[in-house]
């Protein structure tokens, strides 16, 4: 890490060292680096960046949890998958930088919804996502010239592993056959836990 970038991490925070260097582009590597960021279980890298400590903790009847957390969610040309997954609190997604991010839905009743967040309103990219519990959500990167793409994620009640159930290819086929062809690509059959 060069030195001005290292001056610019304590004096300003992790973001603005990496997203104000003028001398070369940001990397993904650089993100990763700057944001402390780790592998996620559904593929990208991740940093959990808040927890509501100074709030009531919520019973939403599976334990208590936080009233919200927040993450830094990063893909990467290397690992441009999110695969599906299902949350049982409501996320809201925001994007920071890098290039669009494609998610693909599917809610409860089968219906299939494909939206994309990036940088541009006017190509129709969204700065902010709602994805409410209980819908199967995947991410893909789209290819472009910066290889990676940055969000945030603000979950409310705060997430909990226990709470987050990771999509296996045969089980959500056999729940949405109609969709096979998304599914396939953005799904695994063997699941790691975290």
């Amino acid at each position: 890490m060069r030195w001005k970038t290292l001056i610019m991490l304590l004096v300003a925070g992790p973001l603005a060292a990496v997203s104000s260097s003028a001398e070369t582009p940001v990397t993904a590597r650089d993100l990763i680096e700057a944001l402390q960021l780790e592998g996620h279980v559904e593929g990208g890298f991740f940093r959990r960046t808040y927890e509501a400590q100074g709030q009531p903790r919520i019973d939403a009847g599976q334990g208590e949890r936080f009233a919200m957390t927040s993450i830094y969610y990063l893909l990467t040309a290397e690992g441009p998958i999110g695969h599906f997954h299902r949350n049982r609190s409501d996320i809201v997604h925001y994007f920071h930088l890098g290039d669009p991010i494609t998610y693909t839905l599917i809610h409860p009743d089968g219906e299939l919804q494909t939206v994309t967040m990036g940088p541009d309103p006017r190509q129709g990219h969204l700065l902010q996502l709602t994805v409410p519990g209980g819908i199967w959500k995947a991410s893909q990167l789209t290819p472009g010239p910066l290889g990676y793409g940055l969000i945030s994620e603000a979950v409310s009640p705060g997430f909990d592993y226990s709470d987050m159930t990771l999509g296996q290819t045969s089980q959500l086929i056999e729940a949405f056959p109609q969709h096979e062809a998304v599914i396939r690509p953005l799904s695994r059959e063997a699941i790691t836990e975290r």
